[in-house]
């Protein structure tokens, strides 16, 4: 949270954002077929491998970009206390109806500045997120995220190579680079690590990062 916000109600700080982020071009249109896509690939076949790296439940986990909310809700059912952030309206609702039971919180907000959302998190997940920011944003980003962490709070960040589809606005961002902003921030590489397109795509590949909230200074 930026000086001078913190004590504002979330609603004055939602009103500001009047039009769609621009990383979420082609989102809405497609929200059914997205949705589908991402509940055909399930929260163990993502995030199997690195789940022993995620906070002990019960936990404050903040999902960015939450889409159909298949990871916030098997993290809520494992006892998570679960924040969905998703921007798409078309998807929060889909996300919603296929997710009902679920105690999940769903916000309006998005990178960079996520505004109304409030930590401490223990676990912020940016899952097929981060290519939509352009440089300035991730970088402003990095500095929010660090300051919705608790003490060693970590970042799972997951970065998409390869091909782009029509009508998307996304960059390839190097590992280098957000290992970089990480530590500019206050985060330390816990994991990086390349992985195959779970879907199969050609041409498509993915970073998977997980850093951590740096100790304070003795």
């Amino acid at each position: 949270m930026r000086e001078g916000e913190d004590n504002r109600p979330p609603g004055l700080l939602e009103s500001r954002r009047k039009s769609a982020p621009a990383g979420t071009a082609g989102y809405s249109d497609a929200a059914e077929d997205l949705a589908r896509q991402y509940e055909s690939v399930s929260f163990e076949e993502i995030h199997g491998d690195v789940l022993p790296l995620f906070p002990p439940p019960p936990s404050r986990v903040a999902d960015l970009g939450a889409g159909s909310g298949r990871d916030a809700a098997v993290l809520a059912r494992l006892g998570h206390h679960v924040v969905a952030v998703e921007p798409t309206p078309e998807l929060r609702t889909i996300g919603q109806r296929l997710h009902p039971d679920v105690p999940i919180e769903w916000i309006d907000s998005a990178l960079p500045e996520l505004p109304g959302l409030r930590g401490p998190f223990d676990l912020v997940l940016i899952v097929a997120v981060w290519m939509h920011l352009e440089y300035g944003e991730r970088e402003a980003a990095m500095a929010r995220v660090r300051s919705l962490l608790s003490p060693n709070g970590r970042v799972l960040i997951t970065l998409r190579h390869g091909t782009v589809p029509s009508g998307r606005r996304m960059f390839d961002v190097p590992q280098s680079e957000t290992i970089r902003l990480g530590r500019q921030a206050g985060l330390d590489p816990l994991l990086v690590r390349e992985q195959p397109d779970v879907q199969g795509r050609t041409g498509v590949s993915w970073s998977v990062l997980i850093l951590e909230a740096s100790p304070p200074p003795e």
